[in-house]
């Protein structure tokens, strides 16, 4: 069952996805999708899943469902967007999350008690008709289940699409993969990705659309991004080791933000000082977390080495079985989708099949 979704994307549902509050310092450059064309990127699928389920949503902030009230946004997100990822010649390994740090139980604590609470405001404003509030709760109201993600998979799996399973963090398994040469960057929203050592990082590449500035009617355009993990330790004047102290002093999954400290303190105190020690001392402020621990993380983080990158043809009838028999999907949008690609393989013309193409 397809309807109307929510056509632009807000600064807050944006806000809502990044780890690290250090954006307005890193330094970003525009690209189009089609600078990615013939490159193979991760995707960090956790974070743009949760994505799809905050933007592909109806105008009161309700999420698409089909007839027995499983919800399907995430589906129709994988479907149609990386369809238009596709498209235009990117190539995607999807990379799930594994097992996370126990240090990242109080964010997971935190951020199900925020969706708890929007789901509360959600369901009140829609019954006191206020549509606008409907919408913004509705957008924070997230929840990501095991069913939700193994669907996912199998829908990407059904697609033709790698899928790696990581051993902890998906961002950190990216970077692993960067690194070793068989991913080009990783598409992600949050800045993490940067602190595990992925040298590039592609953000707003399966966000479409525009996003409403707070408070105002006012949009703004949303524009794919590149960060150069290089370029961003040269233009701050610091090492990767000092970036992940500036994140650790502006707060991470892993850890609560010092008192007092924003990107632009925290920047200097990282440039001024080179021990975490002295920071700390300079700070007044004695953290409840061993900062070692976060940092070791970051910078020596687990993968897993033993995975494998397939692009396979896709298996149509599996796709359309799966959306449309199970989910209520419009065959008729489905089958577009699919036929996009394999017109896409024919204007190769020397290309004799999608499997080849990617």
């Amino acid at each position: 069952m397809e309807i109307n979704l929510i056509s632009s994307l807000p600064l807050f549902i944006i806000g809502f996805f990044m780890g690290l509050k250090i954006g307005e310092l890193i330094e970003k450059e525009e690209i189009s999708l089609d600078y990615l064309s013939g490159k193979i990127v991760g995707i960090d699928t956790y974070n743009i899943l949760y994505q799809f389920l905050s933007s592909i949503r109806n105008y009161d902030g309700t999420p698409l469902m089909d007839k027995q009230g499983n919800i399907t946004s995430h589906l129709s997100g994988v479907l149609y967007r990386t369809t238009n990822l596709l498209q235009r010649g990117i190539k995607p390994v999807f990379v799930f999350d594994g097992k996370h740090s126990k240090l990242k139980a109080e964010t997971i604590r935190k951020r199900q008690e925020i969706r708890t609470q929007a789901e509360i405001e959600h369901k009140k404003a829609l019954k006191e008709a206020r549509l606008e509030e409907a919408r913004k709760a509705g957008s924070r109201a997230l929840k990501l289940t095991k069913e939700m993600v193994q669907e996912a998979k199998n829908l990407i799996e059904f697609m033709g699409l790698p899928v790696v399973q990581a051993e902890n963090e998906g961002e950190a398994q990216i970077a692993f993969m960067v690194e070793k040469g068989d991913l080009y960057g990783c598409v992600s929203q949050d800045y993490d990705a940067l602190l595990f050592g992925s040298k590039l990082l592609f953000r707003n590449i399966t966000v479409s659309g525009k996003r409403k500035v707070p408070g105002k009617s006012i949009y703004i355009d949303v524009e794919p991004e590149k960060i150069e993990l290089k370029k961003v330790l040269e233009h701050l004047g610091i090492t990767r080791q000092k970036l992940v102290w500036l994140g650790i002093l502006t707060g991470t999954d892993f850890n609560e933000k010092f008192p007092k400290i924003g990107p632009k303190t925290g920047l200097k105190l990282v440039q001024e000082f080179d021990s975490f020690e002295e920071i700390i001392k300079e700070t007044n402020f004695e953290p409840n977390f061993d900062y070692k621990e976060i940092e070791e993380l970051f910078l020596k983080p687990e993968a897993e080495k033993n995975y494998k990158i397939e692009f396979k043809v896709p298996e149509k009838e599996k796709v359309i079985d799966f959306l449309c028999s199970n989910r209520d999907f419009s065959r008729d949008r489905v089958e577009n989708a699919l036929n996009k690609l394999e017109a896409k393989v024919q204007e190769k013309g020397t290309q004799s099949s999608l499997g080849k193409w990617l």
